[in-house]
């Protein structure tokens, strides 16, 4: 018997998962599953009202003997420089579409896993052979992506949880930090702060407890699609990152019309030491959790998000059978991921294991992983957190980031209350999920961004158009996501501007979206662009006159000022059915 076994029976027998003398990391037929326990104790936050849905055997989905032959039999590959370039520019042909049919999916696998492997087993120190994978994730980046970077701002509205992770602050035996759940109100608030930084994206999460109920959390969602401020301020993608959800409570999350993605972190791919790592809770149960995002597509959800939080166990284990689980996906529903998150463990508090990881991952090898990630899935978009210094975030988008959060808070009611030094004290005790490392407020990573010459990126065209799926690797493969995603890009960065950058901030931004205006787009696209760029002056030319965005005026205000000019009425029109930004460019 192996120490993996003894590993699992360990912890499986504190949540009574597994009876004294059972060998295998599956269940006899007669013994309850943790979910189930959980859901019959009431500490479940999602219960299945469907029956009849089967699933393929977690041990297929992730194949630990290929997972780790793989890793063990492709060493002396990865040393061999021409080897390294054979599976390089493999993957690049892949990654650029040439003998790709375009199907349902956005997803591409650019590596098998024996390929990947090889990758990942590749020394940092050969400068040689790293040069190599950076340029090729950074010319696979730079064809689909461009220089373009998406913002993002996490918003919690609960800290109770019932999990016992070992590494994370909001763990039901850390009694050293304060609970709370946001009211209505507070949860308006903190929205209308993140809307005033210019936010338009949210990723809205919460930890699993029965005093904030799902119920509560589908009202919530409600709450903050509704919130508008002055000038045009709103949300117009909320993606969300909550506990497993059953078949039945996804197609109520879908009903919602509210919601972009769904992630949810497997934390660890591998069975033994996500036991450990999961000692107690809903969350305990290893196969519940990894066929969740089965379960929302069956349940509606075809925008799901995975991750892996690296320092529980070997990075390149866990990247493989990530992937392995995004192969999985597409083909058994006909589409893979959406996006991959990549946070690293940073320290919480109340939380041991965050503070001593069992595999830290350091700069270079982190690096390395991020540039492989996007080799391997490159349609794939690719989520870097606050968890990360400046530094290091500005390294990691050369080699495939292609979203980052900005003035992220993961304490529960932050954002909407005043920063002082009694504040900051006050919110000390309620305590994030985990220790941030980068600090600066939006505006400074929006100048940052611009100085290095990167569009910050607020648009959600393709998701609002229905240019997803089939309709997007279309536009992919004939080589055009330049001519819709650029202008578009451009576009929401000329609204940022207008609505809450300095003079400075504009001055900068200004220049360079009149650089990129004229970079690589074709003549259509072109003149789209310059319309819609016209139309988003015009409504800041009727601020400016009016002192208030054309939106904000009441009918008779607006019947005074429109009576004045046709041209002011057909800006108030534009102005007042919806926005001039890239979200309606094409």
């Amino acid at each position: 018997m192996g120490w993996g076994s003894a590993l699992v029976r360990t912890a499986g027998r504190a949540v009574g998962r597994l009876p004294r003398g059972s060998l295998s990391l599956g269940l006899p037929a007669k013994c309850m599953s943790a979910a189930t326990m959980m859901q019959t104790r009431g500490l479940m936050w999602s219960v299945e009202k469907e029956q009849g849905h089967t699933y393929k055997p977690v041990e297929e989905i992730i194949d630990h003997n290929r997972i780790t032959l793989a890793m063990e039999s492709t060493m002396e590959a990865s040393k061999d420089s021409s080897r390294i370039k054979e599976i390089l520019e493999a993957a690049r042909e892949r990654s650029f579409l040439k003998d790709h049919t375009p199907t349902k999916s956005e997803y591409v696998q650019g590596l098998t896993v024996e390929e990947m492997a090889t990758l990942l087993n590749v020394d940092p120190a050969n400068e040689e052979i790293m040069n190599e994978i950076y340029d090729t994730a950074f010319a696979i980046k730079n064809r689909i992506y461009g220089n373009r970077i998406v913002l993002f701002a996490p918003l919690y509205i609960a800290n109770y949880c019932v999990n016992q992770c070992t590494y994370c602050s909001f763990r039901a035996p850390n009694k050293t930090i304060a609970r709370t759940v946001l009211t209505d109100e507070q949860i308006r608030q903190e929205v209308e702060a993140l809307e005033k930084q210019g936010h338009r994206r949210l990723l809205v999460l919460t930890g699993e407890h029965p005093k904030y109920t799902f119920d509560s959390f589908l009202h919530a969602l409600h709450v903050v699609s509704e919130v508008r401020t002055e000038p045009c301020g709103n949300i117009r993608r909320i993606n969300v990152e909550i506990p497993s959800l059953s078949v039945s409570d996804m197609k109520r999350l879908k009903a919602t019309d509210v919601v972009g993605t769904y992630t949810l972190f497997q934390e660890t791919y591998h069975q033994p030491t996500f036991k450990v790592m999961h000692p107690a809770g809903p969350k305990s149960d290893y196969p519940h959790r990894l066929l969740t995002m089965d379960r929302a597509f069956r349940g509606g959800v075809d925008d799901v998000g995975l991750g892996v939080l690296f320092g529980l166990y070997d990075y390149r284990y866990e990247c493989l059978a990530m992937v392995m689980h995004a192969n999985h996906l597409e083909a058994e529903y006909g589409a893979g991921p959406h996006t991959i998150s990549v946070p690293r463990m940073r320290p919480a508090e109340g939380a041991e294991t965050s503070v001593n990881p069992p595999y830290p991952v350091d700069d270079a090898h982190f690096r390395k992983l991020v540039a492989i990630l996007r080799i391997a899935v490159p349609y794939t978009g690719m989520i870097l957190s606050t968890r990360e210094s400046p530094e290091m975030r500005a390294e990691l988008l050369k080699v495939g980031m292609s979203q980052m959060s900005a003035g992220s808070r993961t304490d529960v009611g932050a954002y909407h209350r005043q920063a002082d030094d009694t504040t900051e004290q006050n919110l000390g005790n309620l305590a994030g999920q985990f220790t941030l490392s980068d600090h600066r407020p939006v505006a400074e990573i929006v100048e940052h961004l611009i100085r290095n010459n990167y569009v910050p990126s607020w648009c959600t065209a393709c998701y609002r158009k229905g240019r997803t799926g089939e309709a997007f690797m279309k536009i992919a493969k004939a080589g055009n996501i330049h001519n819709f995603c650029h202008p578009n890009s451009l576009l929401t960065l000329q609204e940022y501007l207008q609505d809450y950058a300095s003079e400075d901030l504009k001055k900068i931004g200004e220049e360079l979206i009149a650089k990129e205006s004229s970079t690589g787009l074709s003549d259509s696209a072109q003149r789209v662009l310059d319309r819609k760029m016209s139309k988003i002056t015009d409504i800041q030319t009727l601020t400016i006159g009016y002192g208030k965005h054309p939106a904000s005026l009441g009918k008779g205000a607006r019947l005074v000022w429109i009576a004045q000019d046709q041209r002011i009425a057909a800006m108030f029109k534009e102005a007042t059915e919806g926005s001039a930004s890239g979200d309606n460019i094409c």
